[in-house]
């Protein structure tokens, strides 16, 4: 009898299958224990079978689908599902492997809901509530019904995500199964640590500058402190000339010179000329030229096109393709 390949094996043949390119990009997801690991099964294996590359492909397809009817529906319907499509064993293995390795984040079901409709369900709600809502969303989402709340509600719900550590599971169920009955949707809760500054700090960053600039006044007269932590974490578009020239150089190859020039259109001397000089001759008086040409421009389009420079960034930091040092343990030393 033939022997079940490992879990190490499988990946190792995946990768083969995917090709360098990909297998590079999904690499980057691991740690660096597994990438060694990773690394060295790969370098082992000389030689696949066709047959084995057709198993792990249907497997690694498998377990997409039934994450995906996780999400869709729940683990009951995703295990209904299996067991139709590959019996009730293999189904039982594919729903253990799936409760090891991932989790269905908690009000998942409200990431397609548009900002304005989610305000109008929780607007009227404690600010704790809001604020444990708003903590659980992905990050872009969470911004853009923070920026839809009443101005007065921005700054005390902000300090709350800053400040908050972890939420009961009863708590969360309860809140979950009200929006739930609210939006006729189904999922499966996730409960566990959430909110703190990384969370503000990303919402934040995601929000238009105006909003940010609010929200951190108001959290200067509740908490200066707490405001001053998050605002030395934050990255603005001013902080471009903190950036090594490499890594500037890497963010304008991602941006259109429209956008650029309007960024450019409200930032100081300083930053035109980090820009500038990270550019060839050529593309420099184009830019330039470009600038010149806008006359007066809204501050609110300057300010999104600065805040379409830095989702690029930190798009890029977090893809590990440049490195944003904010200091602590995230400083670069030399």
């Amino acid at each position: 009898m033939k022997a079940t390949p490992s879990g190490l094996r499988k990946v190792a043949v995946l990768f083969l299958a995917l090709g360098p390119s990909l297998s590079a990009k999904v690499l980057k997801h691991f740690s660096d224990e597994e990438i060694e690991r990773i690394s060295l099964e790969v370098a082992n294996t000389t030689r696949v079978e066709s047959s084995e590359i057709d198993a792990v492909l249907d497997e690694v397809i498998l377990l997409s689908d039934a994450r995906q009817h996780i999400l869709d529906g729940g683990i009951d319907y995703a295990r209904e599902m299996l067991n139709n499509a590959v019996g009730t064993q293999k189904a039982a293995e594919i729903i253990r492997k799936l409760k090891d390795t991932s989790k269905v984040r908690p009000f998942n079901f409200v990431d397609n809901v548009e900002p304005k409709q989610l305000v109008n369900l929780i607007s009227q709600e404690h600010p704790q509530t809001i604020a444990m809502i708003l903590s659980h969303l992905n990050a872009t989402l969470a911004a853009k019904v923070l920026s839809e709340l009443p101005e007065e509600l921005r700054g005390n719900i902000a300090r709350r995500i800053a400040l908050m550590e972890r939420t009961s599971p009863e708590v969360l169920k309860g809140v979950e199964d009200v929006l739930r009955q609210r939006l006729s949707s189904v999922m499966q809760p996730e409960h566990g640590a959430s909110g703190g500054i990384p969370t503000i700090v990303d919402i934040l960053n995601r929000v238009d500058r105006s909003t940010e600039k609010l929200i951190l006044e108001e959290l200067e007269q509740d908490d200066a402190a707490l405001a001053n932590e998050i605002r030395q974490r934050l990255f603005i578009f001013e902080d471009i000339i903190t950036l090594d020239n490499i890594y500037i150089q890497r963010v304008l190859r991602e941006l259109d010179n429209d956008v650029l020039a309007l960024a450019l259109k409200g930032a100081s001397d300083e930053v035109r000329m980090r820009i500038f000089k990270n550019m060839s001759s050529r593309a420099a008086e184009i830019l330039k030229e470009n600038l010149e040409d806008l006359g007066p421009v809204r501050l609110r389009d300057v300010e999104e096109a600065q805040q379409k420079v830095v989702s690029v960034i930190r798009q890029l930091d977090e893809a590990g393709e440049i490195i944003i040092s904010r200091g602590g343990e995230d400083a670069i030393v030399v």
